[in-house]
C-alpha cells in the first residue's frame, strides 16, 4: 500500500507537508503549486486519503472502522433540483432517507471533481464515504471515483454503465403514451421532446422517442418528421415548435405525446393560442406526472414515474453500500403507471 513516505519522495517534499496537505492542516502554509503537486502523486500512487476508502481496501478492525463522517454526497446542479419538479422529488426522496438513516448529504459539482487531483482533494476534504450521481460525468473520472467511493447512479445517463443504478424503463414507458393515443383512435400522432448526450443533440438513441417510434411502427402507422419537434429540453422550444408545426403544416397531428409534462405544458398554450381546443382538435400526453399536471388546462394525462421513490431507494442503497452490506453492482428499475386525465380523452 502506497505510504505517505511514498508522495514524500515522489514530489520532494516532507512527510509532515504531505499530511498537512492531505488533512488540509492550515497552521502552517504550503504554497499551492506544492499543494497540486502532492495531490498530482496521490492520484499517479494511487494513495486513497479517504478514510472509509482505505478501510474498504484494506479491511481495516470493526473498531477502527467506527470512525465514520456519515457524509453522502450529491452530484447535481441545485438550480435544477430546486426548480425541476422531477429532479425535487427524487432530491426529497433522497435527502429525507439520509436524514432519518442519520447521514448528511453533501452538494457537489461535476465540474468540481472533473480533475483527478480536485476529486481526491475533495473526497478528502469533504469526508464523503460515498455519492450519488444525477449529472452526467465522464467515462474516465466515473471509472475513477469507482475506485475510491460506493457511487450509485440515477436516470438515464447510468443506465448501461457496470455501477449500481436505479431508474425505470423510459422505452416501455413512452411505448405506452404512445399506446394510449392509438387505442384513443389516433392515428396522426407527434412527438415533441430532446435528445440525449452531453448537449442533448441526440434524438434518435433518446430512450422516450424510442419508445414513441415503436408503439407507432408496431401499430402500422408512420411518423412524419413534420410532426417531431426537438426542443433541446427547452420549454420555449416546445412552445416556438408547436407554433411553428401549427402555422406551417396543412396537415396536423390529431394528438402529441410529450417526453416531459413540462414540454406538453408549454405546447399545450400554443394550441389555445392557435384558438384550438385539447383534446377535441389536439389531443396531449405528457410524461413524469408532475403535480402540476393536474392543475393544467385541462388537466393533462400523464405517465407517472415514481420519484420520490427512485431518491428513497437511491438513498438506502447507497448506505447499504457504504455500510459494506452490497458489494456488487445491481440495477433497479421501479414500475410506472399511466395516469388518464381529460387532456387526451376522447
Amino acid at each position: 500500500m502506497v505510504r505517505l513516505k511514498d508522495i514524500a519522495e515522489k514530489v520532494g517534499v516532507s512527510i509532515s507537508t504531505v499530511s498537512r496537505v492531505i488533512k488540509d492542516d492550515k497552521s502552517r502554509n504550503v504554497n499551492q503549486e506544492t499543494k497540486q503537486k502532492v495531490w498530482d502523486a496521490v492520484k499517479e500512487l494511487g494513495y486513497i486519503p479517504n478514510l472509509h476508502a482505505r478501510n474498504l481496501v484494506t479491511n481495516q478492525s470493526s473498531h477502527e472502522s467506527k470512525r465514520r463522517t456519515m457524509k453522502i454526497g450529491w452530484v447535481a446542479d441545485p438550480k435544477v433540483a430546486e426548480f425541476n419538479p422531477y429532479f425535487s422529488n427524487i432530491y426529497s426522496g433522497i435527502s429525507n432517507t439520509l436524514d432519518k438513516l442519520n447521514y448528511t448529504l453533501i452538494n457537489m459539482y461535476k465540474d468540481e471533481i472533473a480533475d483527478e487531483s480536485r476529486l481526491l482533494k475533495m473526497i478528502h476534504e469533504s469526508g464523503i464515504e460515498g455519492i450519488i450521481l444525477v449529472d452526467r460525468i465522464d467515462e474516465k473520472t466515473l471509472k475513477f471515483l469507482k475506485k475510491y467511493l460506493p457511487v450509485v447512479g440515477l436516470d438515464f445517463y447510468y443506465s448501461e454503465e457496470t455501477i449500481t443504478v436505479i431508474d425505470y424503463d423510459r422505452k416501455e414507458a413512452a411505448k405506452m403514451a404512445v399506446e394510449h393515443l392509438i387505442n384513443q383512435g389516433h392515428e396522426k400522432i407527434g412527438f415533441i421532446g430532446g435528445g440525449s448526450g452531453p448537449r442533448n443533440e441526440s434524438l434518435a438513441v433518446e430512450k422516450r422517442f424510442q419508445g414513441y417510434l415503436t408503439a407507432i411502427e408496431e401499430a402500422g402507422m408512420v411518423s412524419k418528421e413534420d410532426w417531431i419537434i426537438d426542443t433541446g429540453w427547452l420549454l420555449e422550444n416546445s412552445y416556438e415548435g408547436m407554433k411553428k408545426l401549427l402555422k406551417e403544416q396543412s396537415e396536423i397531428p390529431t394528438a402529441m405525446f410529450c417526453a416531459s409534462d413540462l414540454m406538453a405544458i408549454a405546447a399545450m398554450r400554443a394550441v389555445f393560442e392557435k384558438n384550438l381546443k385539447v383534446p377535441d382538435d389536439i389531443a396531449f400526453i405528457g410524461f413524469d406526472n408532475i403535480e402540476m399536471a393536474k392543475y393544467s388546462t385541462p388537466p393533462l394525462t400523464s405517465i407517472d414515474i415514481p420519484k420520490y421513490e427512485i431518491g428513497e431507494l437511491a438513498a438506502k442503497t447507497i448506505v447499504d453500500k457504504v455500510e459494506g452490506k452490497l458489494n456488487i453492482p445491481i440495477k433497479i428499475f421501479l414500475p410506472f403507471e399511466l395516469i388518464v386525465r381529460e387532456s387526451s380523452k376522447i
